[in-house]
């Protein structure tokens, strides 16, 4: 089945910026099914179980005003959106009406509204984790293999530090600065590292499914969930 976009008002004060760890937390104590499917340990000769229609699905970023000290305000366009098969939209409607507590910060759930994936020549992520790939040519690399194995044919580039500020709202200052736009995901007591992506020269048939497939991991904390670029 195809992906949709389920999007639900969201208001509030203020979030943290990095927040796609606490998000997961608050959205799968309301929908267990967002949990990632369980993997077969071995090859017992029992039936194994079909293929979740949870998988591949995520939480997009939300998005706000940057407050300074990585805090993020909420704004009457903040939204809580979820990237799912269409099959588990009833289910997923149940958060509406929901208060999310994200660390000591609530948000409250409201009516949402779903939208179909369209076509883009030009698509962005806000940040794309690919286990193993830190340096940026390197990350590069492993973009575009994935790319190529999912069947998508599109040019991949990551983007200057001068064209877009982190959006995290650390300093631009360090002497570990990388040229492009780096960004971190705080995991329990680790962060991991990854980049922002954005991946041009699309035909529709690609851009949807760079949509609906995503590139590297983490896509329920709101890493590789690719959307029109806008910026």
């Amino acid at each position: 089945m195809a992906k949709i976009d389920l999007a639900f008002n969201l208001t509030g004060k203020q979030i943290p910026a990095d927040h796609g760890y606490l998000l997961y937390g608050a959205v799968t104590r309301h929908v267990p099914g967002f949990h990632p499917p369980q993997r077969p340990v071995a090859d017992t000769g029992a039936r194994s179980s079909p293929v979740s229609l949870w998988e591949g699905a995520g939480i997009h970023p939300i998005n706000g005003w940057l407050a300074g000290n990585r805090r993020l305000t909420l704004t009457p366009r903040s939204r809580l959106t979820l990237r799912l098969d269409a099959t588990r939209l009833a289910e997923a409607m149940g958060l509406a009406g929901k208060r999310l507590l994200l660390g000591d910060d609530e948000v409250q759930v409201g009516v949402p509204r779903s939208y179909a994936l369209k076509p883009a020549a030009r698509l962005y992520s806000r940040l794309v984790i690919i286990k193993g790939f830190l340096e940026p040519e390197q990350f590069l690399d492993a973009v575009r293999r994935q790319l190529e194995e999912k069947g998508i044919d599109g040019r991949a580039g990551l983007i200057r530090r001068e064209r877009e500020a982190s959006f995290e709202g650390r300093s631009k200052s360090g002497p570990d600065r990388s040229p492009f736009v780096r960004r971190t995901l705080s995991i329990r007591d680790r962060q991991v590292v990854g980049y922002a992506v954005v991946v041009d020269e699309l035909a529709a048939d690609s851009s949807i499914r760079l949509q609906e497939l995503g590139i590297g991991g983490r896509r329920r904390f709101g890493c590789g969930i690719f959307v029109p670029d806008r910026r």
